[in-house]
């Protein structure tokens, strides 16, 4: 019997019974993420709980929510990262369920066994699988065993300096050595040959200590000029599993994404890439029995042959580019799976459309070694047209503080094709006011305008190539861009652990101190 019933009319249905199931939700975490997650809640008509620091009090995540609640002092030791605090907020508002946006507690396997415990819906996967795939070696044995691409390298962690000499003796210099516990570039380190290995084995896991209060490193093989590719997958709680694509997040400083895009311009010229890296990522999630959203980092080679590297298990910073071009609002479907909607999307019926990119836009200075910019903004413009989104987190007079990390918005556009897409980005870019505190608005410039990039033509040490492509005559001719491709492979010393055993602040914060106080 066919139904009278309109897609508004079913949509509005599904809205409601989301709405019976989560009145109230809880939203831990701040800035643009914050927003954006509120922003989903309002459209789904469930309430919004914010959470904030004494150093947020201000906060447009604050002014947009239904509620807020102050969890604590500026440190996020104190705040974001403490559990009992969040779970009391979530008590005493009477919110069913907590979105953990990414970063803070969005990957901790405690907070979410926690929200399980204390009876509130955790808007993520489930506690096993985040601590399954919590761990780089872990997740690697299990794609090893599932069939997925590795790169050759140690399934477990690195016992000596005997085991790491062997192991990259097999498998040929350069190698690379990772923290399993983390990412970000902290513990990372390229070796080109045996003598370098036992300085750098030693440092790696240094590094890995003081950032993930883990020291294990593993090795794998160094993959000349890398592209750094990533698959989104969405899962229900009833088993259904299915991915949106890739994106390409090569354009990276210091091992972190600076720009994005979907598709990946490497998928364009080798279409059948998409379904085999997709596929790849569907074995490794359905292994861990994955439900809501999630990401599986991949490396591939100027050839198109891809490795897994890890599986990142909440929403992505560069979430909105697969939105984009899918047409799907992946927050929303995170909380109507967390209410156990089951996806009513099979594999068949994702489509993608058009080409998107994202700048991550920061209170930093490109051109001084990425030297933060924490203060007040005097004046704070976004550009607009059509299609140009800005996920955003700040306003005019608000002060960026120097205990987060810096990232103001995210910048993303769309257009029928990858060309437009740059020329539209451009455009934005040219629109977009920040004034009273440094940003790397200018370096997006930088890089959309150069030949490489638009050619598709990607890897992670693309930085280092564009300052290389300057002439010296171009280089004179812009000093501005000169000093902004100058300082984009610099890599900036790690902070030591103090005398007195006490976690070393982070960069971020002691260097805004500085320039504070100059």
């Amino acid at each position: 019997m066919r139904s009278n019933l309109s897609f508004a009319d079913l949509l509005g249905i599904i809205w409601y019974n989301v709405g019976r199931v989560f009145q109230k939700i809880l939203v831990a975490n701040r800035g643009e993420i914050a927003v954006r997650v509120i922003r989903a809640l309002r459209e789904m008509s469930i309430r919004s709980v914010a959470v904030f620091s004494e150093v947020d009090r201000r906060g447009l995540h604050v002014q947009m929510a239904d509620e807020a609640v102050c969890i604590g002092a500026g440190p996020s030791s104190e705040s974001y990262l403490n559990i009992q605090r969040i779970l009391s907020a979530a008590r005493a508002t009477e919110a069913q369920a907590i979105h953990p946006g990414y970063g803070f507690l969005s990957e901790n396997a405690a907070f979410a066994k926690a929200c399980e415990d204390a009876g509130v819906k955790f808007i993520g996967p489930r506690w096993q699988a985040i601590e399954q795939m919590g761990s780089k070696t872990a997740a690697r044995k299990l794609a090893i065993e599932v069939g997925a691409p590795v790169v050759p390298g140690t399934e477990q962690g690195i016992r000596d300096y005997a085991e790491a000499r062997k192991t990259a003796a097999g498998i040929g210099y350069p190698v690379l050595l990772k923290a399993a516990a983390g990412g970000g570039g902290k513990g990372m380190r390229r070796v080109d040959k045996e003598s370098e290995l036992e300085a750098a084995l030693r440092g790696a896991a240094s590094e890995a200590e003081r950032a993930f209060g883990s020291g294990e490193v593993y090795l794998e093989k160094f993959i000349e000029r890398p592209r750094h590719i990533e698959v989104q997958v969405l899962g229900d709680e009833q088993g259904h599993l299915i991915h949106l694509g890739e994106r390409e997040c090569s354009i990276q400083r210091r091992h972190q994404k600076v720009v994005e895009e979907s598709p990946s311009p490497l998928v364009l010229a080798k279409p059948e890439l998409r379904e085999q890296i997709g596929q790849a990522a569907l074995q490794i999630a359905r292994a861990v029995s994955y439900s809501n959203a999630g990401t599986l980092e991949f490396l591939a080679d100027q050839e198109g042959h891809f490795y897994f590297l890890e599986m990142n298990t909440r929403l992505q910073v560069e979430h909105p580019v697969t939105e984009w071009v899918t047409g799907l609002d992946l927050v929303h479907w995170q909380i109507r799976i967390a209410a156990g909607e089951s996806l009513s999307i099979q594999q068949s019926d994702v489509r993608w459309k058009g080409s998107a990119l994202e700048c991550r836009v920061y209170a930093e200075d490109p051109g001084n070694n990425y030297f933060p910019s924490p203060g007040e903004i005097t004046y704070y413009a976004e550009p607009s047209g059509p299609g140009v989104r800005v996920d955003g987190g700040v306003y005019t007079s608000w002060t960026v503080p120097i205990e987060y990390d810096p990232l103001l918005a995210k910048l993303t556009v769309w257009a029928g094709d990858r060309d437009t897409a740059i020329a539209r980005m451009r455009r934005a870019l040219s629109e977009y006011r920040v004034l009273g505190i440094t940003t790397n608005l200018a370096l997006f410039d930088a890089i959309m305008s150069d030949p490489e990039f638009i050619a598709g033509r990607l890897h992670t040490g693309f930085l280092d190539d564009l300052k290389q492509r300057f002439s010296p005559q171009a280089l004179a001719q812009d000093e501005a861009v000169a000093s902004i491709l100058a300082a984009a492979s610099m890599q900036s010393s790690t902070p030591a652990i103090p005398s007195n055993g006490a976690p070393a602040e982070s960069i971020w914060r002691s260097i805004g101190r500085r320039g504070l106080l100059r």
